[in-house]
């Protein structure tokens, strides 16, 4: 058997992906060198960072990939670290086939960006945004999900992620699980500590952090929203131009109508409203909240989401319920309010809906 060529090396590294950037490393311009000695094979790439916590990945296949390619016997994988003039120029070539929006989050312009709501705090709203995100990558959707709760981040551990963003440049990488990317305010804040920003100083913060996060391509972005319509939430509604917004809500009367204040402020932030669910429905807290929601509002009701105390133990155990159990009836709800999601129109500008009531 003849020797491996050069050629046939590349184009088996044609077949290795970045597991954060989602690229083959040829098209990153991260292989440093490629070594043949008879049946021997030293591939080596180069790192964004020294301490990549995904070498693994690369290791596992190079191995399939050049492993399998004729003539070759042993293969070997170094690693080195890009200078910071290559970081530039992965930078560039990263961001350079985006369609930016106006201004604030940095995405290509065809990207969806669902925006989940809610009035106040307590109604499981970043469970369900968790679990939807999940159900949305399962309906074969390039998805990502942005932990914008500043005050109360959760989403990294909805999902069992403890891995860090990496800094290429001034680019900000998302963490990936499976298909699925992260990005949460939390990463950037010391063991727990409370967030203590405000005004213009806060919105300051939230625009550099969605402009430095680069998202790649996507097909639908969730947003979980901090709850309310205080500062933080009406930066963000500014932050994301064209976003859509579905309102969580619980069953009860009092929930309803300050969910309806989180909706008016979707409104005023130029959201289009695309419609409510109703969460934790069941004995507990009864049902009809979500169908009284819908019609003040004049919009749908997209779901009804039971409470169950599955989405609970999931939810602390990082381990999304459409994965864990995905013919539990919660699980099932959220991935039929997922569809329901996607086989809306998605429209440009801001959807028209019903006048709302200003609410003090």
């Amino acid at each position: 058997m003849s020797d491996p060529s050069r050629d046939e090396i590349f184009r088996a590294l044609e077949h290795v992906i970045d597991p954060e950037l989602r690229r083959p490393v040829t098209d990153l311009d991260m292989v440093r060198a490629v070594d043949i000695s008879g049946g021997d094979v030293v591939v080596t790439i180069a790192l964004t960072i020294a301490g990549c916590p995904l070498r693994s990945s690369f290791e596992d296949q190079i191995g399939e990939h050049v492993g399998a390619v004729g003539g070759v016997e042993r293969v070997a994988l170094k690693f080195d670290v890009m200078s910071s003039e290559e970081k530039q120029a992965l930078t560039t070539k990263l961001r350079g086939g985006v369609t930016e929006r106006t201004k604030g989050i940095s995405l290509d312009a065809s990207t969806r960006v669902i925006a989940v709501c809610s009035g106040k705090g307590g109604v499981g709203k970043s469970t369900l945004a968790a679990n939807l995100a999940v159900a949305f990558s399962q309906l074969g959707q390039r998805t990502g999900i942005l932990d914008a709760d500043v005050y109360g981040h959760s989403i990294p551990h909805l999902l069992g992620i403890q891995q860090k963003p990496v800094a290429v440049d001034r680019m900000i990488v998302p963490p990936v699980r499976g298909e699925l990317k992260l990005m949460s305010i939390g990463f950037f804040l010391d063991d727990n500590q409370p967030v203590m920003w405000r005004g213009p100083m806060l919105h300051r913060a939230l625009e550099q952090f969605l402009t430095d996060v680069h998202w790649g391509e996507l097909d639908t972005l969730v947003v979980d929203m901090p709850p309310g319509t205080g500062d933080v939430a009406i930066s963000l509604g500014q932050l994301l131009p064209r976003a859509e917004a579905v309102i969580v809500t619980t069953p009860q009367p009092l929930a309803q109508e300050v969910a309806a204040r989180a909706a008016l402020m979707a409104q005023k932030t130029n959201m289009r409203l695309l419609g409510v669910v109703e969460n934790m429905s069941g004995e507990t807290f009864g049902t009809g909240g979500g169908d009284r929601l819908a019609e003040e509002l004049g919009v749908p009701l997209l779901g009804r989401i039971p409470l169950d105390a599955r989405l609970r133990e999931s939810g602390d155990a990082g381990d999304p319920l459409v994965e864990r159990d995905p013919d539990s009836e919660p699980a099932q709800a959220i991935a039929s309010l997922a569809e329901a999601i996607a086989a809306t129109r998605r429209e440009e500008g801001v959807g028209i809906v019903k006048a709302l009531p200003v609410l003090s």
